[in-house]
């Protein structure tokens, strides 16, 4: 709740309107934390299951892949935490006025702030998905550096849809997500195999 109530005015709270609303968003919270601190050993106990059916070349491709997937998601979330909540909420709460008064429902808060993290999450595993295309051989360094532009355009557009309409906002998301593109590009150069450093359907120059 923290976010949202250094945004609130002074003296305001979040409130529920159904009486076991509170009660059910503990229970919620509670179970969030367990998932994410027991995670590790549900990796564990999946990557169990799947790797006996595994080849050995497989297994150095998906082993790497799920600590940086994990790590790029704790990043996009800690993004959307520390940076993009305090931007978003200040934005909606400039609407408020004498006649309007914030008043906002624990439930409702918890399903928001949940789906951004997750969105931020898993919009962060772009770089670990490349790292993991290149090593495939379906994505090459020179294939991303070519459609840098697109790259460009697609990051715009999506920070205009999942940020409120203001500059900044956009700006904060699609700033990082430029230097992960550019980072992407980087992993796939140490990562793809050799004889696949060019574009598919070119010769590399001499």
């Amino acid at each position: 709740m923290r976010p949202l109530l250094q945004a609130l005015p002074t003296g305001s709270s979040l409130i529920f309107t159904a009486v076991p609303e509170a009660f059910f968003t503990y229970l919620k919270a509670a179970l969030l934390a367990g998932v994410f601190f027991s995670f590790p050993f549900i990796l564990y106990q999946i990557w169990a299951f799947v790797s006996p059916g595994l080849y050995e070349r497989e297994k150095k491709y998906v082993l790497p892949y799920i600590f940086v997937s994990s790590f790029f998601f704790i990043i996009g979330a800690g993004f959307c935490y520390f940076i993009v909540f305090p931007i978003i909420f200040r934005f909606f709460l400039s609407f408020s006025s004498e006649f309007i008064r914030p008043l906002p429902a624990i439930r409702e808060y918890l399903s928001f702030t949940i789906k951004l993290l997750l969105a931020f999450g898993l919009l962060f595993q772009w770089p670990a998905m490349i790292l993991f295309l290149a090593r495939m051989g379906v994505v090459t360094p020179k294939l991303l550096s070519q459609n840098r532009k697109y790259a460009i355009l697609a990051i715009f557009v999506v920070a205009a849809i999942l940020t409120p309409p203001d500059l900044v906002s956009q700006l904060l998301l699609a700033g990082p997500l430029l230097v992960m593109y550019e980072i992407s590009i980087w992993m796939a150069k140490i990562s793809c195999p050799k004889d696949r450093k060019t574009a598919p359907g070119t010769k590399e120059e001499s």
